[in-house]
This record gives structure tokens, C-alpha cells and sequence, in this order.
């Protein structure tokens, strides 16, 4: 079953609904600066590599920040957003389903919440359980590099059972939480997920403390 197609449409929805000048939870940007980026990460390779390698990043970061300067009006806003849900052009490798899948399911679902909860009352989605299901398998694929900054062992455990052991050591702690909050965590969004945690109490500080995510 693909989610990415309906994701993108979520996400665009949520965009169009938020307008141009609200807040994220991406530091420093507001729905313009994210609109911008997954625009160009669709069409603009240089930007694309930017997410990836480090000596490129400040050139992705200068060229999100133009089309953003550009888009701040509600109309010229909503045609970036539409722009972007219309899907990724002719010559994109992303339109290579499974390329898709592996590339942007995570990617729409953490900006889709950081737009819903970047705000004082916010509530978590519903998600069909199927949903749930792939953004777990998304997860674990990529836990080890998402926690590599974390001094500890990290258990990602589902309240339903499924568990998934991301990281080894001495001393470890279980982050327990539905797929997409255990996403929003793994992520860096550590103040926005609705997880608890299990472990000595020094060690559930120090993951509290740590950096997490890319």
C-alpha cells in the first residue's frame, strides 16, 4: 500500500490551512521557509544534496531562503504549496515509487506535525493503523543513525509490543510511544512527542539532554 501520495496531500492541506507567516517547529522557519524546501528538494539537486552533505548545506539553506523571501504573499504562497502537491516533476528520480516511499513517507509525516504542533493546543492524528505499521518499518531502518549522538542504549518500544533495540550499551533507555510520536522524537521534536521513557533516572536525564536526530 502506498502512503506518500496521500501524505503529500495532508501535508500540502495542512500547509494552505497554517498560510504563509505561521510558525514551525524547523528553528527559524516559518510554513514559508518549509513550503520553500520541499519545493527544492524536489526539483533542485544541489538543494537535495544539501540535506546530505555538509560543505553543500549553507548553499541549500541560501537557496531555501530566497524562494521563501519570495513567497510571502497568500497567493504566491498557495501556488509554491499547490506547486509542491502536484507531485515531483517529469525527470525526478522520486518518481520511482519505492524511491518515494523510502524518501519522503517520514519526511511528510514529521513537517505535517511540525506545522499541527507548533502551536499552544495541538492533538495527535489519529493514524490508521497500516500508516502506522510503514512508519514504524521506515523507522527502525534508520533508529541507529537518528540516536548515534545518544551516550546510551536506545529500546523503541510500541505500546501494542513490537520493540526495536536502535542502539547498544552498557545502560540503556526505552522510549515507548506510538510510531508517529516515537518519529517526532527520533527527529529532534523531543519536547512535541508524546513518549515516556524507562530507565534509571540519570540515564532517562542524559537522553533528555541529548542531541537527538540529524
Amino acid at each position: 500500500m502506498q502512503f506518500v501520495e496521500p501524505s503529500r496531500e495532508v501535508l500540502a492541506e495542512t500547509l494552505l490551512a497554517a498560510g504563509p507567516d505561521s510558525p514551525t517547529l524547523c528553528q527559524g522557519w516559518q510554513t514559508r521557509d518549509l513550503a520553500a524546501h520541499l519545493y527544492l528538494r524536489e526539483r533542485k539537486a544541489r538543494v537535495g544534496l544539501g540535506l546530505l552533505i555538509k560543505r553543500l548545506s549553507k548553499a541549500s539553506d541560501q537557496a531555501t531562503a530566497d524562494l521563501a523571501a519570495k513567497v510571502r504573499t497568500p497567493d504566491a504562497y498557495a501556488k509554491l504549496v499547490n506547486t509542491f502537491r502536484s507531485g515531483p516533476p517529469a525527470f525526478s528520480p522520486l518518481r520511482i515509487k519505492a524511491l518515494d516511499e523510502s524518501s519522503n513517507l517520514i519526511e511528510y509525516f514529521v513537517h505535517t506535525e511540525d506545522v499541527r504542533r507548533a502551536v499552544d493546543r495541538w492533538a495527535p492524528r489519529a493514524l490508521d493503523e497500516a500508516y502506522s505499521d510503514a512508519l514504524w518499518g521506515e523507522l527502525i531502518k534508520r533508529a541507529a543513525i537518528l540516536y548515534r549522538g545518544v551516550d546510551l542504549g536506545i529500546v523503541l518500544v510500541r505500546p501494542s509490543g513490537p520493540r526495536h533495540v536502535a542502539k547498544r550499551a552498557p545502560v540503556s533507555v526505552a522510549i515507548v510511544g506510538e510510531p508517529g510520536e516515537l518519529l517526532m522524537h527520533a527527529h529532534g521534536r523531543t519536547r512535541h512527542a508524546l513518549v515516556t521513557f524507562e530507565g534509571q533516572p540519570d540515564a532517562v536525564a542524559l537522553l533528555q539532554s541529548a542531541e537527538v536526530g540529524l
